[in-house]
Order: structure tokens, then C-alpha cells, then sequence
């Protein structure tokens, strides 16, 4: 069940260092389409920047041994920004459909830091 649950957590969070650091660097960068969403979705577009440079950051985080409080402020920021994202095209108006992509996101976070192995967790004051 251990070796299970490890070979998950390693899927999800591989799957999730992919899709955060294609966004992040495209949105850092401000290439990929990211300009005309952004837009639609009524922010402004150095945001884009902040954006793209917390999720590459976020998945050195996660990806790096050790830290566990570094890696929960960084499955912290990936839940915010991705629950953002969902929220922000259903409360402009827009489809369900352009939803999904923050929501696979968002579900592969919970996920990944769900699964992910006692090494990588806090677990008392002196991980602080």
C-alpha cells in the first residue's frame, strides 16, 4: 500500500510540475494565448508575471527534498491560484469548459499533497 501510494503521489506530482511550470513560464513570459485570458478575465497583465514566477518557484518546492513548510505554502499557493482561476472564468460568465483545465489543476494538487509520502510532510515544530 506504501509503494502504492508513492508511485501516486510521484503520477500526480510529475503531472503537476509539468502543467504548473508550462504555465508558469508561458505566463511569466507572457506568450501562449495567457494575454487575450487573462484580459477576458479582467486582470491586469503583469499579473501574468507574478503569477508565472510563484508556480515555478511553487514547483521547485514541492520537487526539492526536504522543506515540508516550503512545500505547504507552495500546495497552498497551487490550490489558491487554480480555485482562483476556476472561480474567476465562471464569475465573468464564461463555460464551464474554460473551467476545467484550473480544475484538473486544482484536483491534481489536493491530490498530489494528499499522497504525498511522511518525508515530505510537517510533522512537528522542528520542520518549522
Amino acid at each position: 500500500m506504501q509503494k502504492r501510494n508513492k508511485i501516486i503521489y510521484w503520477v500526480l506530482t510529475i503531472f503537476l510540475s509539468i502543467g504548473m511550470l508550462a504555465g508558469g513560464v508561458q505566463q511569466m513570459l507572457q506568450i501562449g494565448g495567457y494575454n487575450e485570458i487573462i484580459t477576458k478575465l479582467h486582470y491586469p497583465l503583469y499579473l501574468l508575471t507574478i503569477l508565472g514566477i510563484w508556480k515555478i518557484l511553487g514547483v521547485i518546492a514541492i520537487l526539492i527534498p526536504k522543506f515540508p513548510l516550503l512545500k505547504e505554502w507552495a500546495y497552498a499557493g497551487f490550490f489558491f491560484v487554480m480555485s482562483g482561476a476556476a472561480i474567476s472564468h465562471l464569475a465573468v460568465g464564461q463555460n464551464f469548459a474554460e473551467a476545467i483545465p484550473s480544475l484538473i489543476l486544482l484536483t491534481v494538487t489536493v491530490l498530489s499533497w494528499y499522497f504525498r509520502p511522511s518525508n515530505r510532510k510537517l510533522t512537528s515544530k522542528n520542520d518549522l
